[in-house]
């Protein structure tokens, strides 16, 4: 009888199909590029938010030259799920992007294999500090331009070439508003993701 368990249990296990793969991934950028749409547009669940109103108290401190419609800010992340296929899981994490919260960026790398830098091309020097916090860290990321009301003024060339980016790092014209879109530019990076473990395996 024991015998017969063990053999049940065993063709149980066998036609059980294995649990996907979780990738975990950070969409960071500055503050208003459309991280937290991003996350809304592509999750399949309810999204995670951690929004807060902006008040007169942060005036002085929040830059809102060009996003003056912005009513809300991400204080600690943002948290969606995307399925990819049948064997892949991308957990998304969306970073604030307030200085004064950045400290909560380190956390959030934790376990990430990669990032989605969004660009807004109305203040591109806003997200040149996450730019640099993923090239210090050696965590693979593309960058996302998000076409704010649907506009792309610059070629992905230009903006290349802005933020000063090496030949390696993809840019993506977007619009974090639209899920196919979104998830477009979540693809290219895990097919970058991919190639690069592919490469380290076979030298």
């Amino acid at each position: 009888m024991a015998g017969s368990d063990r053999a049940a249990e065993a063709r149980t296990a066998t036609a059980r199909p294995s649990a996907p793969d979780a990738v975990k991934i950070l969409i960071a950028g500055g503050f208003g590029v459309g991280k937290t749409t991003m996350v809304g547009s592509v999750s399949e669940i309810a999204p995670l938010r951690t929004e807060e109103p902006l008040t007169a108290a942060g005036l002085d401190v929040d830059d809102l030259a060009g996003i003056e419609e912005k009513r809300a800010t991400t204080v600690a992340l943002d948290f969606g799920r995307i399925t990819i296929g049948r064997e892949l899981v991308l957990y998304l994490f969306g970073t604030p992007g307030q200085q004064r919260f950045w400290f909560m960026w380190n956390d959030l790398a934790i376990g990430a294999l990669g990032a989605v830098v969004l660009v807004d091309v109305r203040r591109p020097e806003s997200s040149f500090a996450a730019i640099d916090f993923f090239e210090r860290r050696g965590i693979p990321f593309v960058v996302g331009v998000n076409g704010f009301h649907g506009r792309h003024p610059y070629p992905a060339a230009e903006i290349r070439e802005a933020l000063a980016l090496p030949e390696h790092v993809q840019v993506l014209l977007c619009d974090a508003r639209e899920r196919t879109s979104s998830r477009d530019v979540l693809i290219a990076l895990i097919d970058q993701l991919i190639d690069a473990a592919t490469g380290a395996a076979a030298s």
